[in-house]
């Protein structure tokens, strides 16, 4: 169930029953008579016995209506209602809605009888077609039904029929439709037939003569279902809600629930003083519209700024599902399971200020936050102003540790922190040593489990109906007469006694005054997420009507500003108001208009405001200031050299210069608010003026422009390149560009020289062992054709000779080798040498030089 309102605990047993019949049903023994309109041809009258339970016709309501007692509307487009009235007894109570509210009010209604009763049922009217509700009664009947088809749908019913002294009683038979002549004129008459009790049959002419009526309670009941769904159409949209209670004496009924309305809008206006040192007036203003189908008669409006999540389902709809045939299983078992809990809930955050007992901050105190088993979790110090803070920290509870020289330990237990909020925590230090501990149970925020309100008042209690801001319980009362507003509406304005009604011209110094001297219509109260502008006194607005209603009046800090962002695409800026909310209130967002010198000024629009905070609003063109912007850029440059493990780190810097440069034609100075790019990867320069604040995109500078005077200003941006080297790439053409870029001193040149000649060494060392591994690869192929002559030689003339020959040869070819093998390995052993005294010059080499 959805309810955006608090559940009220009240010791009384409630049952609510929703039935989706085809009209509320009335619980009596017995139904009430009712007569119907005299028709041309009869008058049929259907009555039965009445009981002293029940004086209602059956399938209409009687029960009273609830009125409306408090609305309270919010900015996603729903309104919870509360009605509040007096039952007697077993009495019923009606509550009206229109076919888009059924679906809210079945998801969320809530029924009490506060005083000892309770709820013994909630009827409403179906939605269904007409059709499909007709064919739920006995009675053959259509929606467009005359006399004669009424009688025929009776067929079988017990009648009694009086025509003058004669009654007959009996069963319907059937009615036929006759035609006899009578003084000359043809007529065509309805005869009933009926059959008594005794078996006897006869034929009774319906003439406007003869009264019928119904005889049966059952088919009586069944008429009277019937005429109700045929009244039930002219008003289609009509969804009338009946609540039966069950109980004696007087008693109190409350029901709640919450509704799709139109979403509440803001409007201001700001009202700019006359004379030096005066603060601005903000007046806000909520436009509420009434479109439930109900008046609001003398109720308790609240108007909530925020957006609680809401939605809609068809609940007013029957539904039905698939569901899958499953075959039985003997063997089937089933198997109990464990479900994984939560490992993090959402972040939280721990901030606060740390005291002395005279309310003096305290620096550099050492704090450390801990878990509820005195594991720590993370330590800081506060800083100058006795700040400290906690970040990123899961859900959970745990304990702070407070520590300074000079004071007495402080431990504080019951931190609950989670939900992803910030949670404030200020720590008052005694006087004394480190080595006394101070227990302090942390301040925890109280929740009415009652009310589900959220409360740090003692004098709060569960059940007491302080719920958003309300401070009054259910059924309290207030002296209040005024249904509404009325304030400077017709017969003139008094101001300090003097009255200027008739006047033909009014002073804008009295209609300053009386706008000073009017008070807030409406208290407000921070919900949380939320916020509620309690209205202070009733209202009344009556459905289908709009009402403008006065929420805010208060003193703000404005400054008069020009406003200027390249976006604009004009050279002129804007008119604008460095507007901080030093209210109480949460401002929402709205329209505004600015009135100076108590004539129209300009109007825009504006995001909601938290107490304390500052924000920019424009409402005109600024005509008498023009703004130019030029860039400038500079070269490339590298600014700073870093060696480390081998690789050269060069920081290469762009800079680029935006001057900005205003003239004000007017003959009143200007404060001048330019809006500057932030770009990502770009900083400011320590000779730019420091921004009066930076958003999340731009930075804004203050430029005060004097009367008929030009003012320029400079902001001067730098981006950083970052490009790496490895040194054991390095060659006389890279140290000659090095040298051209002037991105290395020489020490760092003498250093990369011998690097390189260290590394020309060892080129050398792998040329030579190249040439001796080429005259190895020489002799192993000439070696290779003297054995292959051999092979060739066996059973010649020529086999000895040339197999001396050749075999010399062979040793010899072998000698060499060995005499080039030796070289290899001494030549190998000096690169090796040559290379590891290569690695360590590299390794050794560091530098972190600025440029």
């Amino acid at each position: 169930m959805r309810t955006l309102h608090p559940a009220i605990s009240i010791a009384a047993v409630i049952a609510i029953t929703i039935t989706t019949a085809a009209a509320p049903q009335n619980n009596s023994a017995a139904p009430s008579r009712a007569q119907t309109t005299p028709k041309p041809a009869a008058t049929a009258t259907f009555s039965t016995s009445t009981s002293a339970s029940s004086t209602s016709t059956p399938g209409e309501t009687t029960a009273a209506k609830l009125p409306v007692r408090r609305v309270i509307l919010y900015k996603t487009g729903v309104g919870y209602f509360e009605h509040l009235g007096h039952v007697r007894g077993n009495e019923s109570v009606r509550i009206d809605f229109t076919s888009g509210q059924l679906n809210d009010v079945l998801q969320s209604l809530t029924v009490l009888d506060l005083n000892g009763g309770r709820i013994s049922g909630v009827n409403y009217n179906s939605e269904a077609p007409l059709s499909e509700r007709l064919g739920t009664l006995r009675l053959p009947l259509e929606e467009k039904t005359d006399l004669s088809k009424f009688y025929g749908a009776l067929r079988g019913a017990r009648l009694q029929v009086r025509t003058g002294a004669t009654t007959v009683t009996g069963r319907l038979l059937s009615v036929e439709r006759k035609t006899r002549v009578s003084g000359g004129t043809t007529l065509e008459v309805d005869l009933a037939t009926i059959v008594s009790d005794s078996g006897e049959v006869r034929s009774v002419e319906l003439t406007p003569a003869v009264s019928v009526q119904l005889a049966e309670p059952d088919l009586t009941h069944e008429v009277g279902q019937y005429l109700h769904l045929l009244a039930s159409v002219r008003q289609q949209d009509l969804r009338r809600m009946t609540l039966a209670t069950e109980g004696s004496g007087d008693r109190q009924l409350y029901v709640s629930y919450i509704s799709e309305v139109p979403i509440w809008k803001t409007t201001y206006r700001i009202v700019l003083p006359r004379k030096p040192g005066e603060e601005p007036l903000l007046q806000g203003w909520a436009i509420v519209d009434n479109t439930v189908g109900e008046d609001w008669n003398n109720v308790e409006l609240s108007l909530v700024a925020g957006a609680p999540q809401s939605f809609i389902q068809q609940l007013s709809q029957p539904l039905y599902g698939h569901r899958p045939v499953v075959p039985l299983s003997l063997g089937a078992q089933i198997t109990p399971q464990t479900h994984e809990g939560a490992m993090l809930g959402g972040l939280a955050a721990l901030s606060g200020r740390v005291f002395d007992p005279s309310n003096a901050v305290i620096p550099n105190a050492q704090l450390a936050l801990l878990s509820e088993t005195g594991e720590e979790i993370g330590s800081t110090n506060s800083d100058a102003q006795g700040n400290y803070s906690f970040g990123d920290l899961p859900a959970g509870n745990y304990r702070l540790r407070v520590q300074s020289p000079g004071f007495k330990t402080s431990m504080l237990y019951g931190l609950n922190l989670g939900g992803g909020h910030e949670r404030a925590q200020d720590i008052s230090m005694e006087i004394g040593s480190n080595v006394q501990t101070v227990t302090v149970e942390a301040g925890a925020v109280s929740v009415n489990t009652e009310s589900a309100m959220v409360s740090t008042s003692p004098g709060i209690r569960a059940g007491s109906g302080n719920r958003l801001g309300s401070g009054r319980g259910i059924g309290g009362t207030r002296n209040s007469g005024s249904p509404g507003y009325a304030s400077g509406i017709g017969g003139g304005i008094a101001v300090n006694g003097r009255s200027f009604a008739g006047t033909s011209a009014l002073q804008p110094a009295a209609v300053s005054e009386a706008r000073s001297n009017m008070l807030s219509a409406a208290q407000g109260l921070d919900l949380g997420d939320l916020f509620e502008y309690k209205l202070k006194d009733r209202v009344t607005i009556h459905k289908n009507e709009s009402s403008l209603v006065p929420i805010v009046q208060a003193h703000v800090q404005t400054e008069k500003v020009s406003l200027w962002n390249p976006s604009l695409g004009s050279a002129r800026p804007l008119r604008a108001l460095w507007l901080t909310n030093s209210s109480s209130l949460t401002l929402d967002g709205g329209s505004f208009s600015v009135l100076e010198d108590e004539a129209f000024a300009g109007e825009g629009l504006m995001d909601p405001v938290k107490p304390g905070e500052k924000r920019l609003v424009s409402y005109a063109a600024d005509l008498g200031v023009r703004v130019d912007k030029k860039t400038h850029g500079e070269p490339q440059r590298v600014t700073k050299v870093r060696i480390i493990h081998g690789t050269m780190i060069q920081t290469s810097a762009t800079r680029q210069d935006t001057i900005y440069t205003a003239r004000n034609e007017d003959s009143v100075q200007r404060a001048l608010l330019i809006e500057h790019a932030l770009r990502p990867g770009w900083n400011l320069s320590s000779d730019t003026p420091k921004p009066e604040e930076t958003t999340a995109t731009d930075y804004r500078f203050r430029l005060p422009l004097g009367a008929k005077a030009t003012t320029t200003l400079v902001v001067s941006e730098s981006s950083a390149i970052e490009s790496r080297y490895a040194l054991t790439n390095l060659d006389d053409g890279q140290i000659q560009v090095f040298l051209q870029q002037k991105s290395i001193n020489p020490e760092v040149e003498a250093a990369f020289r011998k690097i390189v000649e260290q590394k020309n060494h060892i080129a050398a060392l792998d040329a030579q062992l190249a040439a001796i591994e080429s005259q190895q690869e020489k002799i192993f192929d000439d070696q290779q054709r003297i054995r292959e002559n051999l092979k060739s030689l066996k059973g010649s003339s020529e086999e000895r000779a040339l197999t001396q020959r050749y075999t010399q040869q062979l040793e010899d070819q072998e000698t060499q080798l060995q005499k080039l093998q030796a070289q290899t390995t001494d030549l190998q052993s000096q690169r090796d040498k040559a290379q590891e005294a290569l690695d360590a010059m590299i390794e050794n080499l560091d530098l972190d030089a600025t440029l």
